[in-house]
């Protein structure tokens, strides 16, 4: 995403009516420097008239739009509205002018509106968001196996059989085990069948890059016999040695055990004509770097953040959450952009209940007057809510501060999942 970084605006935003889409696809398509074909545009076409929609408007023209796709996010314990913020973009002509600002207080407007205490994006250029209040929330690994011997795991791999199935039967088929694993790992999304079909699976080749690279049609491995539910699945897609030696390129990998996993990246360790089996979006606690008999044959190729995340509502998003430690502790938290979140709070939360049975059962966030145990920024605890990152990490950087010792240790210890967050989308 990009945008403008002024800091007042004359640009009227509203709605951005139905009729002007292709106006606001050609401006985004200006700003990415990018020309897709018929049916990505129609695929983007869909995405900006199913979604909340806002244009900035500079006498008739349009000079500025964000989409928002409404979601549901898995948060440790819970799943919880979030406005999922696409199609970010500015004319080159008008930036400077506030309009990323006002775009952004509105659309702040719209999620409490609409009853969304979250908000998410992907940025192309991230450092512009921080100052919205979005940190990083969670992280993805590149894999990469050297495939040109047998792959050697440490765990024996789950003897049920392997199945290429129609790709366009995976959203029914697969739907119950990817449902499964949502409670697992915050960060996830629920998924419609149209989101299986165009976000997941790509079955109409329509999002960019699709196919590019020499790489075949998506392919789709289950873990079981038919008339069982999967134990595991792989969507993955091939290119054949030409001017350099095969690739299996794995797009998602869900499996319900660690001898599931093992079964399925053997299989994919062992596809005809490929070397190598690259994944690009991984958890960074993936099973495999601990499945691994040989560490030289699967490696890490790149880590970085992925999903961006806002507490438009602090108190909703903390009270949704569950704990993995009681804690009660005051925070001094600042937010520029939505005064209603800022100010000193008292977090209490027990994993185990309240002692008193007329309490109201989990974490409060109530305000105070006493003095505060840590001061932070909405952005760093945004990052710390999945249970991605530690907040001491942003104490060590000087982004954080413990005024009571042992406060952040505590509030550390409450935040912790038992998996990190992982999205796995990019869009």
């Amino acid at each position: 995403m990009t945008t403008d970084d002024a800091a007042h605006a004359t640009t009227d935003i509203r709605d951005l009516a139905e009729a002007d889409l292709d106006r606001a696809l050609d401006l985004s398509y200006t700003v990415f420097h990018l020309k897709p074909g018929d049916r990505t545009r129609s695929f983007h076409r869909d995405l900006l008239r199913d979604g909340l929609r806002l244009g900035a408007y500079d006498g008739e023209q349009l000079t500025g739009l964000a989409g928002v796709h409404r979601r549901t996010m898995t948060v440790p314990g819970s799943q919880l509205p979030c406005a999922a913020v696409d199609f970010v973009s500015v004319l080159p002509t008008h930036r400077r002018r506030g309009i990323l600002n006002s775009m952004m207080d509105e659309l702040w407007r719209r999620c409490a509106a609409d009853g969304r205490p979250l908000a998410c994006l992907w940025p192309s250029e991230s450092a512009i968001y921080g100052r919205y209040g979005f940190g990083a929330a969670t992280e993805t690994y590149g894999i990469e196996i050297d495939a040109s011997r047998p792959l050697a795991l440490r765990t024996a791999p789950d003897g049920r059989p392997l199945r290429l199935i129609d790709p366009a039967e995976a959203p029914a088929m697969l739907a119950p085990r990817y449902d499964a694993t949502l409670p697992h790992r915050a960060g996830r999304f629920t998924r419609d069948e149209s989101w299986w079909r165009a976000g997941a699976l790509d079955l109409d080749g329509v999002r960019m890059n699709a196919g590019q690279e020499g790489f075949g049609p998506v392919r789709v491995v289950v873990l079981g016999a038919a008339g069982e539910q999967p134990g595991g699945y792989a969507f993955y897609r091939t290119r054949g040695p030409g001017e350099g030696p095969g690739v299996v390129r794995v797009d998602e990998l869900e499996a319900e055990s660690a001898p599931a996993a093992a079964a399925l990246w053997s299989y994919l360790a062992s596809i005809d004509l490929t070397s190598t089996v690259r994944a690009q979006s991984r958890p960074a606690d993936d099973p495999l770097l601990y499945l691994a008999a040989d560490r030289d044959q699967v490696r890490v190729t790149g880590q970085e953040p992925n999903l961006w995340l806002r507490l438009v509502d602090v108190r909703t998003a903390l009270t949704a959450r569950s704990w993995a430690a009681p804690v009660d502790l005051v925070l001094d938290l600042r937010d520029t952009a939505l005064p209603a979140n800022a100010g000193r709070f008292r977090l209490t939360a027990d994993p185990a209940g309240p002692a008193d049975p007329t309490a109201p059962v989990g974490a409060t966030w109530e305000p105070t007057d006493e003095a505060p145990d840590i001061s932070l920024d909405v952005r760093e605890l945004a990052s710390c809510y999945l249970g991605g990152t530690p907040l001491r990490h942003f104490v060590h950087a000087g982004l954080a501060t413990e005024h009571t010792p042992g406060a952040v240790r505590r509030l550390d210890a409450a935040l912790e999942t038992a998996w990190l967050p992982f999205t796995g989308e990019n869009h």
